[in-house]
């Protein structure tokens, strides 16, 4: 007969919050679910939940997210551990958080499980959120402008083919800042991790530009060689 283990310390809740930054070519923009329970009910808050005893944090993570939201198979990776004491009215709760990164034109998101609602909102204009999620972001945000710096995760807010403009005005949306179109562009196509695609813009005021792709399995071989991806 197996013995049930007596714990002499108190065990703290785990929980997982998932900020999805998403971009729909003009904006970047991130998701939030109005809250359908307490505590904090109809207010703006990230998607996540209690993780639970048979699952990793990821997991959890990626459980709540399509259950709050549909969301599924997208980029995601580890941003923080939020274990300020009083962060949850409910108790000692500590948070494991995730942001994910995914374009608007192929992910739609629908409310479900405790979610009243899901809404994009642009990072420049999001509403009052519940709990600590206002540190989170104010965290994602910079994790997201240093990252992207130094590893391509930016072509996963991208559409699979698209221009060296909208590659530009992605950089620039994160990074706030203007960048040199010049300066930008030699330094992109040295990388050689672009496919120059057979096919440009069309039914455009302007000369119509080329569409390229990320060659990610090349950046992969070259990371394993030591590769130093930066803008």
């Amino acid at each position: 007969m197996s013995k049930t283990y007596s714990y002499k310390y108190p065990r703290p809740a785990l929980t997982t919050d998932c900020i999805i930054f998403g971009f729909d070519e003009v904006e970047l923009k991130v998701l939030l679910i109005e809250r359908g329970i307490e505590p904090f009910k109809g207010q703006w808050a990230f998607p996540g939940g209690f993780v639970q005893m048979d699952e990793t944090t990821e997991e959890g993570a990626k459980r709540e997210l399509f259950e709050e939201t549909g969301l599924k198979n997208v980029f995601i990776e580890q941003l923080f551990t939020f274990s300020d004491v009083n962060r949850d009215p409910r108790g000692r709760v500590i948070s494991v958080a995730y942001y994910s990164l995914v374009n608007l034109r192929n992910h739609v998101a629908v409310a479900g499980d405790d979610a009243a609602k899901a809404k994009w909102f642009s990072v420049k204009d999001i509403p009052s959120l519940a709990f600590d999620h206002e540190k989170i972001f104010r965290m994602a945000m910079y994790r997201l402008k240093g990252k992207i710096r130094y590893q391509p995760i930016g072509f996963e807010l991208l559409p699979e083919k698209f221009t060296l403009s909208d590659l530009q005005h992605l950089y620039e949306l994160v990074l706030e800042t203007t960048l040199d179109k010049r300066n930008f562009r030699k330094k992109i196509l040295k990388m050689d991790l672009l496919i120059e695609l057979d096919e440009k813009q069309e039914n455009v005021a302007h000369k119509a530009a080329i569409f390229y792709k990320f060659n990610k399995i090349k950046y992969e071989e070259l990371s394993k060689k030591g590769y130093n991806f930066e803008i």
